[in-house]
């Protein structure tokens, strides 16, 4: 095999330094199939970008020392050839090209070829590309040989850059074990911090490298190191499910409890993503059931959003706080309401959750099923007792926030429990205002059959008739003008029905309003 990959190498390594390729830009490269640039034939071109240097390394070490200036020239981001190949490369591994050519020999574990471009003078801990430098490079991708080489010349262990902060952070976050040895030993700083992960334990822990997870320990990792998007070890580790590493990370004293990261803390982290073993875990280590903090408030709130009934069971008998307060959506019953789990919210409503909660994005359990249209839970909730009239945040009430998607079944609902339908509230005023601005007719209908006032103000399109000419809804507004709609009415963005249809540009309803004895130099407000 080493024989062929040598055979395919050297193909590969003359076409690419053809000087065709030298001589033509990038762009005028069709990279799809290999397709024809005039008469000539590039459909080598990709495969011999992509495949070359693993052909190269695959060779015996003879052949490959052979041939390594024209490796080298493929490398050396001075050269033309360069370019054109690295770019396709890049596109197809979803890497940066900005990159140093000492990088770019590490980056393909060219170790020959790394060491030649030091040789002639090249900085080794220059930064470039995505991973920073030539170490962390190499590091990233497990390429022990040339991180082996890079360490004996001299490269900085430590060295502070790129997405993963240091080499360290870099190997631990891939598992490759025999490169985080190797910078262990040569006085990689365990817990030093940078990167998206914080340090190398919490990139380990993430990644469930459970051995570099014990390395790190060993020597002397700070399992409760606060950093990066998980806050710490713990928490990353429980965000994926890894409950070995979650148990080696609490054996060794990890804070059950310790805050931070985007999830808050680590059972909330495992709650929002349903991994009941782990949930367990930290609930029998003493985790906080109730802790406040990240993006969903809780954990209990965190497993209802994402309809894992199993963790919202679990936590409740460990004596979570149904009502407690906190979070994107305010309580865990809202947050259930809003996904339409309704499995989860007879569960909240069976344990005594509070159905006219106030707060959060909607306000209420009530209006966040009613807007998203969850009509199986909105019926729940009505058998519950919500408030149908209960005032929120975004739409007002209930019948606001139905009317403004079109949700039909919804309204009727609400409408059927005694909704008031002309409360003024909410970012459109009233529920006619709503449907009419968004051009739901259905609705717009049945809020006039039900007694809604066609001239009443508020909301930001000053009445129904305005938000329905902004919107050029030709059906919408004749409704309306035939419910008596005042086409004079003041108000609003627009100021007046007329200016909003003409503004938008909508002649089919300028013509309308206009029939209706519109006032063509009435100033709007």
């Amino acid at each position: 095999m080493a024989t062929a990959h040598g055979t395919i190498s050297q193909v590969c390594l003359d076409y690419l330094n053809l000087d065709d390729f030298a001589s033509i830009s990038q762009g005028q490269l069709d990279q799809d199939n290999g397709t024809q640039q005039g008469d000539k034939s590039y459909c080598l071109l990709d495969y011999a970008a992509l495949n070359w240097a693993v052909h190269y390394i695959s060779q015996d070490s003879k052949r490959a020392k052979d041939s390594w200036r024209a490796a080298q020239n493929l490398c050396n981001i001075l050269l033309p050839q360069q370019s054109y190949w690295f770019e396709i490369y890049c596109d197809s591994v979803d890497v940066r090209s900005d990159w140093t050519s000492l990088g770019i020999a590490s980056l393909l574990g060219l170790t020959y070829v790394a060491e030649s471009f030091l040789d002639e003078g090249a900085d080794i801990n220059a930064q470039g590309g995505e991973c920073g430098n030539a170490l962390q490079t190499a590091s990233e991708r497990g390429r022990d040989e040339v991180v082996q080489m890079l360490l004996d010349k001299g490269a900085d262990v430590n060295a502070q850059g790129g997405m993963y902060g240091n080499a360290l952070q870099a190997a631990s976050e891939r598992g490759h074990d025999q490169v985080v040895q190797m910078l262990l030993d040569k006085g990689a700083d365990v817990n030093a911090q940078g990167g998206m992960y914080g340090n190398a334990l919490q990139a380990a822990s993430l990644t469930d490298h459970d051995q570099v997870v014990q390395m790190l320990l060993d020597k002397g990792a700070d399992v409760n190191a606060q950093g990066g998007r998980y806050g710490n070890a713990l928490q990353a580790a429980s965000s994926r499910g890894h409950d070995q590493v979650v148990q080696m990370l609490l054996d060794k004293g990890a804070d059950v409890n310790a805050q931070g990261g985007r999830f808050g803390n680590a059972l909330q982290a495992a709650s929002s993503r349903g991994h009941d073993q782990v949930v367990r875990t930290l609930l029998d280590k003493g985790a906080d059931v109730n802790a406040q903090g990240g993006m969903d408030g809780n954990a209990l709130q965190a497993a209802s959003l994402t309809d894992h009934d199993q963790v919202v069971r679990m936590l409740l008998d460990e004596g979570a706080d149904i009502n407690t307060q906190g979070g994107m959506y305010g309580n865990a019953l809202q947050a259930a309401s809003s996904r339409g789990h309704d499995q989860v919210v007879q569960m909240l409503l069976d344990k005594g959750a509070d159905v006219n909660a106030q707060g959060g994005r909607f306000g209420n359990a009530l209006q966040a099923a009613s807007e998203e249209g969850h009509d199986q839970v909105v019926q729940m909730l009505l058998d519950k007792g919500a408030d149908v009239n209960a005032q929120g945040r975004r739409c007002g009430n209930a019948l606001q926030a139905a009317s403004s998607r079109g949700h039909d079944q919804v309204v009727q609902m609400v409408l059927d429990k005694g909704a008031d339908v002309i409360a003024q509230r909410g970012r459109y005023g009233n529920a006619l205002q709503a449907a009419s601005s968004r051009g739901n007719d259905q609705v717009v209908q049945m809020l006039l059959d039900k007694g809604a006032d066609v001239n009443a103000q508020g909301g930001r399109r000053g009445n129904a008739l305005q938000a329905a000419s902004s919107r050029g809804d030709e059906e919408v507004v004749q409704m309306l003008l035939d419910e008596g709609a005042d086409v004079n009415a003041q108000g609003g963005r627009y100021g007046n029905a007329l200016q909003a249809a003409s503004e938008r540009g909508h002649d089919k309803v300028v013509r309308m309003l206009l029939n209706h004895n519109a006032v063509v130099n009435r100033k709007g407000i």
